[in-house]
């Protein structure tokens, strides 16, 4: 038995990702060219590649994370409230899609567009009799029409979403070297695409390209951290300009430390389960 048990509940609808469903016992998800498929009692994972992506972060060191994140009261109550609740380790290119697709959006929304996409422009494949249309190559969504794009309602997300998969499909964006340089290159390169904010580029970062101090900022965090932290942080306002954002992720990651990120997620799933938000 594991020491810290996965809950796919939790963890799946944590807004962290939207092409999973949930058959009887199993949740199913797709993952960039693979398809992966989870028990949780007892925790067995199954992928159509019969890869080992460690998905779900399992080789990270829980004791020393949760101990540090639990330093803080709040997180504290949150870890209690979600155990078993994860950060995942996402395909690159599906994650940095996907969320280049979320801004301005509802959950089920984003999941709606993306299984179009996946069904338009991805490869159909069976597993465990069923089917599942994996993620595009980046050269599929790079060389599609406007009107292919808009198809799948994308809307005025289309041009983000063609001229992001044309730099990586050029390999302007080469993932494996982001995940090894550091935040701040990371972020600078991110940033320069067309359709990333800062919010998109951490969500990229802290989902697929291991940077465990990155912490998305959205409407519901700052008010979040507005309930709990408006002392703390010195918040004021409510508007988030860049340079604002960039001061504020510097105090957050003072205050939270090097696994802020965790910290960010069970703050989040804690307030959007509080306020009874949809998930998927």
């Amino acid at each position: 038995m594991q020491k810290y048990a996965v809950n796919l509940s939790y963890t799946i609808n944590s807004g962290q990702v939207f092409l999973w469903e949930k058959d009887d016992l199993i949740w199913h998800g797709v993952n960039g060219f693979d398809v992966i498929s989870v028990r949780e009692t007892p925790f067995e994972i199954n992928s159509l590649s019969q890869n080992k992506s460690d998905f779900f972060r399992e080789s990270d060191d829980l004791d020393l994370i949760l101990k540090n994140i639990s330093n803080d009261e709040i997180v504290k109550k949150a870890v209690r409230l979600f155990p078993g609740l994860r950060l995942l380790r996402q395909d690159p290119f599906q994650c940095f899609i996907s969320f280049i697709v979320s801004a301005n959006s509802s959950i089920q929304n984003i999941q709606r567009i993306l299984k179009k996409i996946c069904k338009k422009f991805g490869t159909k494949v069976k597993f465990e009799g069923k089917e599942f249309f994996l993620f595009p190559e980046p050269k599929k969504l790079a060389h599609a029409s406007t009107s292919e794009l808009l198809d799948c309602g994308l809307g005025y997300r289309t041009k983000a979403v063609k001229e992001a998969s044309t730099v990586v499909s050029e390999k302007q964006i080469d993932f494996d070297y982001l995940k090894k340089t550091n935040y701040k290159n990371t972020k600078e390169i991110l940033l320069d695409v067309y359709g990333i904010g800062n919010k998109v580029a951490d969500c990229i970062m802290l989902f697929s390209l291991e940077k465990l101090e990155a912490f998305p900022l959205d409407r519901w965090m700052v008010r979040i951290l507005q309930k709990y932290y408006s002392k703390k942080l010195h918040l004021n306002g409510k508007s988030l300009t860049e340079k604002k954002y960039n001061c504020l992720h510097q105090i957050i990651v003072d205050h939270f430390g090097a696994y802020a990120g965790y910290s960010q997620q069970f703050l989040y799933k804690m307030e959007r389960d509080l306020y009874q938000k949809k998930w998927l």
